[in-house]
Order: C-alpha cells, then structure tokens, then sequence
C-alpha cells in the first residue's frame, strides 16, 4: 500500500494566491505533475499524496511565492519550468534563472531563460564565437537567439543581424507555392519573423528590414560573402547539406558571431544527402571557439504533453 501524507502551504497573505493561477491552472498542473491532490483554501492549499512528492510541490510553490515577492509575474511557463527541474532534483537553482535579464521585449516584459539548458545555452553564446544549440523544437533556441542578436545590435556590439535557414521543402514543392521568390520562401522564414516581431515589434523590425539592419534570407544567399560586424544565426540547420555548412561557418567575419540551431531528428533531405549538422558536430565539437549545446526533451518550454510527445516518439525510434 503506498503511503499518502497531508500538507499544508500557506501563503503570506491572499494576493499571493496569484501563483495558483487562474482557476488554479497552476494548482492542478502541479497536481498532474506530481500525481498529488490539491485542495485550496483561501490562503493556504492542502496536498495530499506521496511525501517526496508533496514535499517537492510545496517546495515549487515556496520558490514561485519568492519570485513573485521579488517583483516578478508568474505564468504557467515558470510552473513548468519548476516542476522540471524538481523532478530533475534541480529545484535549488531555479530563483537563480531570473537574476538576469536577456533584453525586454516589445511589450516591456522581461526575456529571461527559464532552465539550466537555456542559461547554458545563453552562457556558451557570450564566449564563443560559433555556438551550436542542438534539441528538439521548444527548447526555445531560436527565440533566445534572436534575443542575444537583438541584445547586441542595441549594445552597437555589431552592426547588423542576419539571419537565415534552408528552404528545404518537406513534402511540399516551392514551385507550386504562389507568388516570387521572396513569398515563396518567406514562409520557411516565418519562425525567425515571429520571434522578431515579439522582441522588437512589427514596426520597428520592418524600419530595420527596409534599412538592411536585419537581413532575413535563405541560406543560398550566403554563398561569396564575408559577414563582418554582424551576429548571424542560421535556423533549422540540420537540413543543410555538408556543402552548405562548411560555406556559411567559413563566411565569418571579423567582429561578429554566429548561432547555429537545429534538431537532427527533423531531418528533411532527400536520402542521398547527408546533414551538414550531423557533420559539423563529429569534426568541430572540441575546437576552442566553439560551444555545443545539447538540449533535451526535459528542456521543452511548452505545454507538459509537448515535452511526453517527444520522449514518446524519441523511444520509439530506439526500439
């Protein structure tokens, strides 16, 4: 028989039921989480289930009450985001991911990591001049990029940003897509334009566009160039070729750095080809100026099934 225990969390006073969430959203992921009961009362919240695990989800609340005293709004992505690393036995460091601040984005809100594989990942970028973050799509790799390119183009610590991806077509063929060149392809861009939009607002990142500031293009576009002053991050980069890859790492320049993102289990080329990540990862992994980031499932910044979905499908190709 497995043994239950009964706790109770109390808050310091009721405006701090705010972690909760609204009709206690965050109450009941915890509760899925952890396979505990939850039972709010007021101030206070009763959990009911095994002691590791009621005892973890008590810690998760006392760590979110501390946030939210130190100024900062608490939204389902932190209470992932606690949960993960409590299960991970990670819980102790995870005020510590809002001591810094990455920039702010276009709605005056604050772009922080949310785990320890996105601060490693923050933290390889400032020293080194290639990074490679390499995971599963929702570890937040190209929006954090985006932010650290943004964040340096403000500092005047480059002078434009260029970022770019493969237009490799995944079951879908370009030429049958309406429009020219540039709506034909805007849309494997789209991801980049997104996280764009979200840090600096529609208006001023087109402002920037129309000035050459950013430059957004496929990774054809790269070939015969040298990219001084520039931070350049190259998105979906496990559908490049080993061609394509050894041309856009060699078009770095003096005074700028590149991101490299990609999942190699989101592979798109045709058979015969062979992906220019997968390469670059076996030939550059121990050189000095460059950093590797490996992300996991656990890393994901989404919905709890999100994170299931990929360790479901991750094992099923093991089998």
């Amino acid at each position: 028989m497995t043994k239950t225990t009964t706790k109770s969390f109390k808050l310091f006073n009721n405006e701090d039921a705010v972690i909760f969430g609204i009709n206690d959203a965050n109450l009941n992921l915890l509760a899925e989480q952890f396979q505990i009961s939850v039972h709010p009362f007021g101030d206070r919240v009763d959990l009911q289930g095994a002691p590791q695990e009621v005892s973890l989800v008590a810690s998760i609340l006392k760590h979110l009450t501390n946030l939210l005293h130190s100024g900062i709004q608490i939204g389902q992505a932190d209470v992932i985001s606690a949960a993960q690393m409590a299960q991970e036995g990670k819980l102790d460091y995870f005020e510590d991911l809002y001591n810094e601040v990455i920039i702010t984005d276009a709605k005056g809100h604050p772009v922080r990591v949310r785990n320890l594989g996105q601060r490693q990942y923050i933290q390889t970028i400032k020293h080194h001049d290639i990074t490679f973050g390499i995971g599963p799509a929702g570890t937040g790799k190209t929006y954090l990029a985006v932010a650290m390119a943004v964040a340096a183009l403000k500092k005047s610590q480059v002078q434009r940003l260029i970022l770019t991806r493969p237009a490799v077509e995944a079951g879908e063929n370009l030429g049958f897509l309406p429009g020219d060149l540039k709506e034909k392809v805007d849309p494997y861009l789209r991801p980049i334009y997104d996280a764009l939009y979200a840090i600096m607002g529609r208006e001023h990142t087109n402002r920037l566009l129309e000035r050459g500031v950013i430059e957004i293009a496929p990774l054809a576009y790269m070939r015969g160039r040298t990219l001084d002053e520039a931070f350049v991050i190259l998105d979906e980069a496990q559908n490049t070729t080993q061609e394509q890859m050894k041309m856009f790492l060699t078009r770095l320049g003096f005074n700028s750095q590149m991101i490299v993102n990609g999942d190699l289990t989101q592979i798109d080329l045709p058979r015969h080809s062979r992906s220019g990540l997968l390469q670059a990862q076996e030939i550059l992994r121990h050189l000095p100026h460059i950093g590797f980031v490996d992300f996991q499932a656990s890393d994901v910044v989404r919905h709890p099934v999100v994170a299931e979905i990929i360790k479901a499908y991750a094992q099923k190709t093991k089998e």
